[in-house]
This record gives structure tokens, C-alpha cells and sequence, in this order.
């Protein structure tokens, strides 16, 4: 009899395991009707509103695919600008529910500030920004240099252990803004501005001339980019998460914006597994089945994102790098779709 017993509850146990539940988060976020996201103050790139307010970018375009996988539309979302300093407060007391915002991901942020990382969406590493006429391309000349640097930040820690390990001087010029902080440097106020190259890229497409400016090709330091959710909720980190591999599912499979719906009558089970014609995978998370399929055709997948936003025909004009496709020598991998 106990037995018995025992066995009802386990198969009560795995049913109840099976179903996904929707969490605080997320209930908040329907009830409201749409997706409050942090983003950037202004880094061309990554999020820059136009001259009518609309917010590009490649991180506007990763917190768009959350908004189109949960409403099939990618404008229900609302953007906050916010400044390194502000942004993880604003996760923390929930006036934001993503922060899609240029932020590395680190071993203290994730465990000891009530916020938790998903998958990377960009792989970058802190360098340096010059002007060309100093005639230097190496950290090693930087001795005694003075430095623009944001305080608070990750890059203003990786520069003072860089530093301090190979026994290079320099003089740090910290301002908390970083629109105020490029004009400082372009106005001669310190001799070279750190960063992830990224940003130094973004930055650099400002400064009224590109052309005067070059970034070091060394890094000091592994900078993978992520969004960030609070910690605590299960069921809203899934659907970012995913959402995020699902960008990189989709150009590993070949879907596009422009052919997911040709996609939709193919015969790879993978393919119909992650465009929903075989069901599940939607159920698992609490979403239409539908979900991968509407974020694709919404905002395509993650090298039409990257392409459109930081690629060869943009002013930061960047190579995939590290953010290739794992089959082309980058980092950018998906788990199985099952």
C-alpha cells in the first residue's frame, strides 16, 4: 500500500514537473501588456534612439525578440536609458524586468546583487582608444599615460590589476558619465579612453573624426556581454534565456526573416521542432508554440541582428569574431531544441 502511494505521488510529482508556470515577473508583464527594458543612455550599435525617438541596436533588438517570442510583436516593450551606475539598482528594485544593456558578466554580479545573467549576446575584451598621431599600438606604451575611465565599472578594475601586474604606471581620469567622459578625451583631457572595443567602436563613430582614432587590437581581459534578469524567478530567466538561443538556433538552421515562412513546411524534425510545427517546446516554456517562429519572422536571427546593427555595412563596420557561429570558428552555440 505505501508502495502504491508512493508511486502516485512520483507520477503526480513528474505531471506537476512537466507543466511550465508562470512567475511574478512574468504575470506583471502580461498584465501590463508589455516588456520594460534598461538599455544604454546612447552607444550607437547597441542602443541608440533616431531623430524620431525609436530605439535601435543590437541590444534593443535582443529585449524586441523577448517582446516578439511573448506577444508576437516586437514594439510592445518600452526602453529606460541607463547609466553604468544605474543600471543594476534598476533591476534590483524591479523598474525595469530585463536589463539588455552592454553588461559583462561576472562572477559577483551574478551571485551577490539579487540579479541573475542568461546566455551572452556579445563576446568582447577591454582595450584602449588613441589618437593616431601618438604613434603607439600597444598597452606596454601606455606607462604613465593618463586614462578616461568610467568608475564603477569593470574596466576601471581590469585596468588598475593589468596595471599593477606588469608594473605600468598610469593616472586614471574618472568621470561617471560616459557621454562626458568621450568629450574629455577627445578634448585632450587624458591620452587614451578604455573600454570593451565594442564600445570604443561605438564611441569612436562620434567623435566627429573617426579617421583621428585607433583601438588597440590587444585585450586585457574577457568581456562576454549579457542581459540580466532578477534573481528568483525561474520561469521569466527561461524565457530570456531561450529567446537568446533561439536568435543563434535559427541562423544555425538557416531560418531567416525572410524565409521563416517557407521554413514552416520543411521536413528536418529540428526545424520543425523549433518553429513549432511539432509541438512542445512552447508548452515547456509557458508560450505559444509559435514562439521561436514569431521572433524570427519579427526580428530575425542573431547574424541578421548583428549584422544590421554592428556589421560591415554599419559605421562600426565589425568582424563576427568570437561572435561567429560555433561550425565558423566563433562562440556562438545553442542547446538542443527538444
Amino acid at each position: 500500500m505505501k508502495h502504491l502511494k508512493f508511486m502516485s505521488f512520483l507520477v503526480a510529482l513528474l505531471s506537476v514537473a512537466g507543466i511550465a508556470h508562470a512567475g511574478k515577473t512574468l504575470d506583471a508583464i502580461r498584465s501590463k501588456g508589455y516588456v520594460q527594458a534598461g538599455v544604454n543612455t546612447g552607444a550607437p550599435g547597441f542602443s541608440m534612439p533616431d531623430n524620431q525617438g525609436k530605439w535601435h541596436g543590437l541590444d534593443v533588438d535582443i529585449a524586441r525578440a523577448v517582446a516578439a517570442a511573448l506577444f508576437n510583436d516586437p514594439e510592445k516593450i518600452r526602453f529606460t536609458p541607463l547609466s553604468t551606475q544605474q543600471r543594476i539598482p534598476a533591476l534590483q528594485s524591479g523598474e525595469i524586468d530585463i536589463l539588455s544593456r552592454q553588461t559583462t558578466l561576472t562572477l559577483s554580479r551574478d551571485t551577490a546583487m539579487g540579479i541573475e545573467f542568461v546566455s551572452p549576446v556579445f563576446y568582447d575584451g577591454q582595450s584602449f582608444m588613441v589618437r593616431k598621431e601618438m604613434g603607439i599600438k600597444e598597452i606596454k606604451e601606455l606607462d604613465g599615460a593618463s586614462i578616461c575611465i568610467l568608475p564603477g565599472s569593470t574596466t576601471e578594475m581590469n585596468v588598475a590589476d593589468y596595471f599593477r601586474a606588469h608594473d605600468i604606471s598610469f593616472k586614471p581620469v574618472q568621470i561617471e558619465s560616459r557621454e562626458e567622459l568621450l568629450k574629455a578625451f577627445v578634448s585632450g583631457r587624458c591620452d587614451c579612453l578604455t573600454n570593451d572595443a565594442s564600445s570604443l567602436a561605438s564611441q569612436r563613430t562620434i567623435t566627429g573624426n573617426p579617421d583621428a582614432y585607433m583601438i588597440f587590437q590587444e585585450f586585457l581581459s574577457k568581456e562576454p556581454l549579457a542581459p540580466a534578469v532578477r534573481q528568483g524567478d525561474s520561469a521569466w530567466k527561461n524565457i530570456v534565456k531561450w529567446t537568446i538561443f533561439a536568435l543563434i538556433e535559427a541562423e544555425d538552421l538557416g531560418i531567416t526573416s525572410g524565409n521563416v515562412d517557407t521554413m514552416l513546411k520543411s521536413n528536418n524534425p529540428r526545424i520543425k521542432r523549433f518553429l513549432g510545427v511539432t509541438p512542445g517546446n512552447g508548452k515547456s516554456l509557458g508560450l505559444s508554440e509559435d514562439w521561436a517562429c514569431n521572433m524570427v519572422r519579427h526580428v530575425g536571427n542573431y547574424g541578421e541582428v548583428f549584422e544590421r546593427n554592428l556589421g560591415k555595412t554599419t559605421p562600426l563596420n565589425l568582424d563576427r569574431g568570437l561572435n561567429a557561429l560555433w561550425k565558423n570558428g566563433g562562440l556562438m552555440y545553442a542547446p538542443p531544441f527538444h
